[in-house]
């Protein structure tokens, strides 16, 4: 296995597919960072020389913002948002969509179960 940005990534995925499981290293990210080392994106992690994984390594650390450094600033700015009070802070805080959504009926991930309200008598 190799260990990239302090995530474990099987030997047998591609190289191009294998970056990927890093956070916030997509599929187009991994192939610009393939064709930047010059390295195949077919082949496997496994077959990757010493060489080669320590380059990807050094890349990842000097030009990309990937794991625990990205989780870090994401919820520095979610914070940031919330303590000045933005629009954007309040539906963080509140707990539902930020981007615009409609709620009457969609966003249950971000509202979470229905909790039934109990009908009034007449």
């Amino acid at each position: 296995m190799a260990r990239l940005a302090g995530v474990d990534i099987k030997d047998s995925r591609t190289v191009e597919y294998g970056l990927t499981g890093l956070y916030g290293v997509g599929l187009h990210t991994a192939r610009q960072i393939c064709e930047k080392l010059g390295v195949d994106p077919r082949s496997k992690i496994g077959d990757l020389s010493e060489e080669a994984a320590a380059k990807l390594r050094r890349l990842l650390e000097e030009e990309f913002v990937v794991e625990g450094q990205l989780r870090t600033e994401i919820s520095l700015n979610i914070k940031r948002l919330i303590e000045i009070q933005s629009f954007r802070g309040m539906r963080h805080r509140r707990g539902l969509p930020v981007r615009g959504q409609n709620t009457k009926n969609n966003s249950r991930t971000r509202k979470g179960p229905r909790k039934t309200v109990a009908g009034k008598k007449k």
